[in-house]
């Protein structure tokens, strides 16, 4: 097997989720342990300022091999899995040749991964797909970019004639519950541009995400024996519903693509007294994104003036926004990306991110970082699967991305020389 192939299958069976509802950091205590592999395992490399923070994530440099002053480029990935399915016991393997057809993930449990229900197969037969056994997701959202950032790791280290300039590795906890950049040390990471590999297929390339939000409507009631209510019962489950009702409600997760936003019901409880909605909101533009929490306000501002003061509340945080502003003035990172592939015979596919990376949070915190793909399909569920030769594709992506870097005559254009020295110039 290939050498990315034999990280991803080590990594894999190390169960990293992370946890919403923990306070700690990271999360939870088991991510330490892959970050420790990681930190060996780049030491063992012969990777440069190699640590493990407190807070779990494990920084490391690539000395650069040409003279001349270049960007320092960084490749992020992020080491836990989602907690929507187990990521315990994972029991990896390789299905050689894939033919097409389905393929039995548990004989005994018959769960099936069927073409029928993942067209996404159809465009790989052949191919060398590395599936679960039906009981776990995979994990390659995302241990396929871990494993991919480390085999470019161990090329260059043990291959200092390739040109390229000085490199930063960053592995980060807790992504999947939108904290893996909260603690990120951008100004020791040291980067000037970045890229995070944390994206579907092969060919994915993401420079524009959603705007977020997460919305709290706490809704107050009066409960009262049902027999005598008549006129004295307000029913905060029956005000929650209308709430909801009053939302579009063809714009949900559900019922749209592409660039269009929604509201999403995340989660509900309570009783007659007390009742609780969950919302997260998203849009890609700016906008819609401020109308959707303003519309969200109106709801609640309007049931306050029907049921009384305080009837609801509403609390709206917004969790990240669309790193496209912060991408565009440096877009030489997608145009070097988008020549890599192609010179790899690499289709792109540019798509917005219907969520967010780690990379729009440090976008916005002074390291631009569009998203790269890890070549995986099927995230966050059992039926979640990674083809051998994405993953080894997607290796020789990221060499020759740091290799056009590395070529002064040809890396960098104009503009991006003039960034360079004013960013070097602000940081003198």
């Amino acid at each position: 097997m290939s050498r990315v192939v034999d990280y991803f299958l080590r990594y894999v069976q190390m169960d990293t989720q992370s946890d919403e509802e923990s306070r700690s950091v990271p999360s939870t205590a088991k991510q330490l342990e892959l970050g420790r592999l990681l930190e060996k395992q780049l030491k063992e490399l012969g990777a440069s300022d190699v640590r493990l923070d407190e807070k779990g994530y494990v920084y490391a440099k690539i000395p650069a091999t040409c003279p001349e002053r270049l960007p320092v480029l960084g490749f992020i990935a992020h080491m836990d899995t989602s907690p929507a399915v187990s990521g315990a016991n994972v029991r990896p393997r390789i299905v050689s040749g894939y033919d097409g057809g389905e393929i039995v993930l548990n004989a005994e449990k018959k769960i099936v991964l069927s073409p029928r229900e993942y067209p996404c197969l159809k465009g790989c037969e052949g191919l060398d797909l590395i599936v679960t056994d039906g009981q776990t997701l995979l994990g390659a959202d995302d241990k396929a970019g871990v494993a991919e950032i480390m085999a470019m790791a161990a090329v260059l280290l043990e291959n200092p004639a390739i040109r390229h300039g000085e490199i930063r590795i960053a592995f980060t906890p807790d992504e999947e519950i939108g904290s893996g950049a909260d603690y990120f040390d951008v100004a020791g990471f040291g980067a000037d541009f970045a890229y995070t590999v944390d994206g579907g297929e092969l060919g994915e390339l993401e420079f524009e995400n959603f705007n977020a939000a997460a919305a709290t409507v706490t809704l107050s009631g009066v409960s009262i024996h049902p027999g005598s209510a008549k006129g004295l019962m307000k029913n905060a489950l029956l005000t929650a519903m209308e709430f909801h009702a009053m939302l579009p409600p063809a714009e949900t997760p559900a019922h749209t693509e592409g660039y269009e936003g929604f509201y999403h019901l995340d989660a509900m409880s309570g009783g007659v007294e007390r009742a609780e909605l969950r919302y997260i909101i998203r849009d890609h533009d700016a906008d819609r994104f401020n109308g959707r929490k303003q519309t969200m306000r109106r709801i609640a501002a309007y049931l306050n003036e029907k049921y009384g003061a305080d009837t609801v509340r509403l609390e709206i945080t917004d969790s990240y926004y669309n790193m496209k502003e912060k991408i565009l003035p440096h877009f030489h990172l997608v145009e070097n990306a988008l020549r890599a592939m192609r010179e790899l015979g690499i289709e792109p596919k540019i798509r917005p991110i219907r969520g967010g990376t780690d990379g729009a949070r440090l976008s916005y915190e002074g390291l631009p970082c569009p998203n790269l793909c890890t070549g995986g399909f099927n995230f966050h569920g059992r039926y979640e699967f990674i083809p051998v030769q994405s993953m080894e594709k997607t290796v020789a992506l990221l060499l020759r991305i740091a290799g056009i870097y590395g070529d002064a005559a040809t890396g960098i254009q104009a503009q991006f020389a003039q960034d360079l020295e004013r960013i070097r110039e602000a940081a003198d």
